[in-house]
Formats: structure tokens, sequence, C-alpha cells
């Protein structure tokens, strides 16, 4: 398929099928990756604009939501990716809203601990905006615009993007783009 025909078909609504794992750069006392779990809901329109949500839980069965994060922006598409015929290359540039709410007390208290210079105190279902702020537990620094060099490949109505690196590292460098498929979305009907 051609860029063309990947974003024609990639309008409308993706979900998860099940929670999915995640390698975290946070490691255990035995020095160990641990993974976190997600579920995923995206929206893509014609004009190139998307919507990601994303439930981050503390268990693989998605049971204990932890947060809720929110990013909208718009697209780039650079080219055909190796992976697969038909595998686009496309970067996410969150620059309409990133937006964090938390979920659970725990990560609230959390929060309030790693990232209370600038922002109101974290509550509990209160959304706070990140947009261009600096926030030390995702690493961002003032003024900067969240992107991701990704990857997308449609088939039979699932949308793959790129695996995350088993090392923890994100795409958000062009050398970091993603070599492997994640786990699938499906179109939400």
């Amino acid at each position: 398929m051609t860029a063309e025909q990947v974003k024609q078909l990639s309008v409308g609504e993706w979900v998860s099928i099940a929670p999915e794992v995640r390698p975290s750069i946070s490691k255990d006392a035995n020095g160990n990756m641990k993974p976190f779990y997600l579920t995923r809901t995206f929206k893509y329109s014609a004009d190139g604009k998307f919507t990601l949500q994303m439930i981050n839980s503390a268990d693989a069965y998605g049971k204990v939501p932890l947060m809720k994060i929110v990013l909208k922006g718009r697209t780039v598409w650079p080219g055909e990716h190796p992976i697969a015929t038909g595998a686009q290359k496309i970067d996410y540039i969150a620059d309409e809203a990133y937006e964090i709410t938390p979920l659970i007390q725990g990560f609230a208290d959390a929060m309030n601990q790693a990232a209370s210079k600038g922002f109101d105190k974290w509550e509990v279902n209160a959304t706070q905006s990140i947009l261009g702020k600096a926030f030390a537990p995702f690493g961002l620094s003032e003024g900067q615009i969240y992107g991701e060099f990704d990857l997308v490949y449609i088939l039979n109505d699932l949308m793959f993007w790129g695996a995350k690196h088993v090392d923890g590292r994100s795409f958000e460098k062009i050398e970091n783009r993603p070599d492997n498929l994640q786990i699938p979305m499906m179109r939400k009907k």
C-alpha cells in the first residue's frame, strides 16, 4: 500500500484488543526492567490529526488503572518502512494536547512528589496539561513538544504500530524508530 492508501485506511477509531505490556526504563531491585501495562484508543482523521488515549495500569489485566494520558496533534508521513510491504513511517507530533489524569491516589501522591513545580496539586480524576512544560517523570523539558518517530501497518482491520524497544528506549529520536511490530489495535465498529 502507498502512504496515501494507509492514511485513508487509518481514518476512524482504533482500540486495544486487550491490555498490552511494554518495557519501561524503570528497574526493580535486581536490575531487571519493570513492565508496564496499557490500553489504547486512537482516533485518526482525514486531515492528519490524531487523538491517542492511553490508560496505564498496575496489573496485566488492566484492573488497577493508574493514570490516563491523552495526546492530540498532527502526523507526518516520511515514507515506506521496510518491516513489511505496505508499512509506512509515521511521526506523531503532540502539539495540541498532552494531558495526564491520575486515576488512583498512589499515582497522584507520586506526581505530587516528582512533578509539583508548575502544576496544581495532583488529585485523582483531575486532568492537568503538561504540553510544553517541564515534566521530569517523562523526561520532558520546558518548551518541548512531544513527538515520536513510529511506523504503521494495517492488515485486515488491525492497525500495528512499532513495538517498543526491549531496553525501554523511546521513539523520541529518529534513530530509535522501531523495527518490529507491536500488538495491534482493532478498528472500532
